[in-house]
């Protein structure tokens, strides 16, 4: 064998290398988006509407967010400013969240807050980047509201990164 020969060899096996991670690629990304229109967990909640009736009930943005665990642009949402005192409130199903209390300035674009209310959330594990994450869920509707990490300020040391667009806010 001469050296072209090996030279054709490994530009075959580089392409099929690289092909293969891109199918795998592509695979992953059609696994993660695939399935029901609603990417909840798969859980009882109190509230539970069919597809239909989540999307009467929510705008386009909301339902992206909430019933299909997206993710708003940074710096999008009008609660990232929000200063007044009050509570927020799941866009879904009403559930009071969080308490304008807990909530800091974390240079994210989302708003942040570093504890929930009490019996307000629910966690699952989210692998939609390919690395394991804290997803955050309305306790009640099963609604995706964002993430939790673990670089957040005391007393808990917890950084809930939050959607806007899959809360209202209530002052008061």
């Amino acid at each position: 064998m001469d050296h072209k020969d090996t030279r054709e060899g490994m530009g075959r096996r580089y392409f099929l290398g690289i092909a293969a991670l891109l199918g795998l690629g592509g695979t992953g990304f059609a696994i993660s988006r695939s399935g029901s229109a609603d990417a909840r967990p798969k859980r009882k909640f109190a509230i539970t509407k069919t597809d239909a009736q989540w999307r009467r009930q929510l705008t386009a943005s909301e339902y992206r967010i909430l019933r299909q665990a997206g993710t708003e642009r940074p710096y999008s949402s009008k609660l990232n400013k929000e200063k007044r005192k009050g509570i927020y409130i799941c866009a879904g199903c009403a559930l009071p969240l969080y308490s304008s209390r807990t909530k800091f300035e974390s240079g994210t674009g989302w708003p942040s807050f570093y504890a929930p209310l009490k019996n307000a959330i629910g966690t699952s594990t989210d692998y939609k980047i390919g690395v394991p994450r804290t997803e955050v869920h309305c306790r009640r509707c099963g609604g995706h509201l964002g993430h939790v990490f673990n670089d957040g300020p005391k007393p808990t040391g917890k950084r809930y990164c939050m959607n806007g667009v899959a809360m209202d806010f209530r002052p008061g």
